[in-house]
């Protein structure tokens, strides 16, 4: 089959971005023909919140993609339409996760769609995290010219068929990222070059520091360990960058006393570093209040580590990664916290997840080429 993946790719940042690399590999592994269109530019960058939109990783797998795309550029979606039919692809595939898109893909789509070109989304969130009130009405103007769509979660599925009632839905789950596994090391080198403690329990929280992911709560939660199980008192890494107001965290950290076993890495962390700290860690805590998949989840389970997530994290991952995961109830510091001292008191040994992660993306590639 012919397809075409519209999204991302280095040397553009973030957990969309190795989504979709991965995605072009997996179908190109299953003897697919990929035409990978990516863009010119993804972000005016007084739009972007974080210092730049752009990946610093120097060991990135390239794909070899067509820079095409401008959001603010109507012409590069006529251009892109062009290139496209050319191929007369079986499925075009569109990375759905923010509304900014809406525009540029609604144009792009219609033009696709007069062509008789078949068009499905993958949707990562129908809606923005922090949504502003035109969004539904973006997200309906380019998803409502779509013919099939691919939904991450139960809960993202609803939330699209309440938009658009009469569209055509399947559940795939967030599959396992396995892109850095082979860069993985010893906990006791990897504690050493980020120089955490070598002897206490390491926690991590990995990823853009945004409201919705609940990192306050997880800080709370430290400080009810503290108090309450000091003999095995964690040591917490949030390594990402922060996108919130950073002067709360330190703030809180400073109110809880935790400045020796919190530390804020507040920046946006290289390929060459994600390997090193997933190895570092005991587990890693997605304490999210709201949103769907979670990249950072998709790694973890990549690296074998133990989860704690809650609830709202949990609805994305596939039934059979949930070995080895708990799952607690979101915005509860205690829970987090009690949860976290079960990890402790009964280490997991890390899951060899090498061939679980071949098999989510050969499972996805069955449900797109089902679409088609």
């Amino acid at each position: 089959m012919k397809f075409t993946v519209i999204g991302p790719v280095y040397p553009y940042r973030g957990g969309i971005s190795h989504y979709t690399a991965q995605l072009i590999r997996s179908l190109s592994d299953a003897k697919h023909s990929v035409f990978s269109v990516s863009f010119k530019r993804q972000y005016p960058k007084w739009l972007y919140p974080g210092k730049s939109d752009k990946d610093p990783s120097q060991s990135v797998t390239h794909i070899d993609a067509q820079y095409l795309l401008d959001p603010l550029n109507p012409i590069t979606w006529y251009q892109t339409a062009k290139q496209i039919d050319k191929i007369k692809p079986d499925l075009v595939i569109i990375q759905w996760w923010t509304t900014f898109w809406a525009p540029a893909y609604a144009g792009l789509v219609a033009i696709l769609r007069r062509k008789k070109i078949k068009v499905g989304y993958i949707i990562h969130n129908v809606l923005p995290h922090e949504q502003h009130f035109f969004d539904p009405w973006l997200a309906k103007l380019a998803l409502s010219k779509g013919n099939v769509f691919l939904a991450q979660t139960e809960r993202e599925k609803q939330k699209l068929q309440k938009l658009l009632p009469r569209s055509v839905v399947v559940v795939s789950n967030l599959p396992t990222y396995t892109f850095l596994t082979n860069h993985q090391i010893s906990k006791k080198e990897a504690r050493k070059i980020i120089g955490t403690p070598q002897n206490s329990p390491l926690i991590l929280f990995f990823g853009i520091v945004r409201v919705y992911k609940g990192l306050k709560y997880l800080i709370d939660s430290m400080a009810l360990m503290k108090r309450e199980y000091p003999e095995t008192m964690p040591f917490l890494l949030v390594a990402g960058e922060i996108w919130e107001d950073k002067t709360l965290f330190q703030e809180q950290i400073e109110r809880l006393d935790l400045k020796d076993c919190v530390r804020l890495d507040d920046r946006y962390v290289p390929d060459e570093e994600v390997a090193i700290m997933f190895s570092a860690a005991d587990m890693l805590v997605a304490p999210y209040i709201d949103g769907t998949q979670s990249a950072a989840v998709g790694l973890a389970l990549g690296f074998g580590l133990p989860l704690i997530v809650t609830e709202i994290v949990a609805g994305g991952i596939a039934a059979e990664n949930m070995q080895n995961i708990q799952v607690v109830k979101a915005g509860d510091a205690n829970a987090i916290s009690k949860a976290i001292q079960k990890a402790i008191s009964n280490p997991e040994k890390k899951q060899d997840t090498d061939n679980h992660g071949e098999e989510d993306w050969k499972k996805l590639v069955i449900v797109l080429e089902s679409l088609v």
